[in-house]
């Protein structure tokens, strides 16, 4: 099949099969991976829109909304503002197996994932911190901003903090940390619901993070391991008491 990058992509007829209800985000991201790891659709290739994949897959838009965003924090699409999804060129060939894994985390599991997700974050921060050029460092305040903008909308605020940390991740200079933090990000975000639903988390949350940037601006990596640390753990008690049995550990 050719790729799309400027051809109506709802021309495609994907073999897509309608979701069995109760489980619409982690079967679309299954279908889908199903599809852009078999041949079907080349590197480069732009997916159709969501309301045509919702309507063949038999679910919310929001269910597929959510499962491309998983699929472009693993690295395996790119969204485009105003153009739309595209399958990247650099996938690996490891992702996929990664993430059917992790569709079959339970909550033991997943907190030990949180764990391992923190542990990541604080290196990263870290190596941010030593290696941030101005532009990294400029990216960061404007994500920053946005969250502070962004209070009192709750999916503005979660796409900023999404893509903080996934600059984070690219400032590091550092391509086996990047992927590996794509990776963990994404498995938790199939399983565990989003830990900020109030504005009071919100608010806590961007305190955390300005507390971040400003150490990675200052280029100070044991204050940035510190910050990233103390968000780390507050997160993961605000997911843990939302989203799994049991306290985090």
């Amino acid at each position: 099949m050719p790729a799309y990058p400027d051809d109506d992509p709802t021309s495609l007829r994907l073999e897509l099969e309608l979701v069995p209800k109760g489980t619409a985000v982690s079967e679309v991201v299954k279908q889908l991976i199903g599809l852009l790891t078999t041949g079907e659709l080349v590197p480069g290739s732009r997916l159709p829109p969501e309301r045509q994949l919702a309507e063949q897959l038999g679910v919310g838009r929001s269910a597929v909304r959510e499962a491309l965003a998983a699929l472009e924090i693993l690295g395996i699409v790119t969204v485009r503002p105003g153009s739309g999804t595209y399958l990247r060129d650099n996938t690996s060939e490891l992702l996929p197996t990664t993430l059917s894994w992790g569709m079959m985390l339970n909550a033991a599991r997943t907190r030990e994932l949180i764990e391992v997700r923190g542990g990541l974050e604080v290196q990263a921060a870290s190596f941010a911190a030593q290696r941030a050029t101005d532009a990294d460092v400029e990216a960061l305040r404007g994500f920053v901003a946005t969250m502070r903008d962004s209070l009192d909308d709750l999916d503005t605020f979660l796409q900023a903090d999404i893509r903080f940390h996934l600059q984070i991740a690219i400032s590091a200079d550092n391509v086996v940390l990047r992927d590996l933090l794509q990776s963990t990000r994404s498995l938790l975000r199939l399983w565990v619901e989003r830990g900020l639903r109030e504005r009071d988390q919100a608010e806590a949350a961007y305190r955390e993070h300005q507390g971040v940037f400003e150490a990675i601006a200052a280029h100070d990596p044991h204050a940035a391991r510190e910050a990233m640390r103390a968000h780390m753990a507050t997160a993961g008690e605000r997911v843990g008491h939302a989203d799994i049995a049991g306290p985090l550990r």
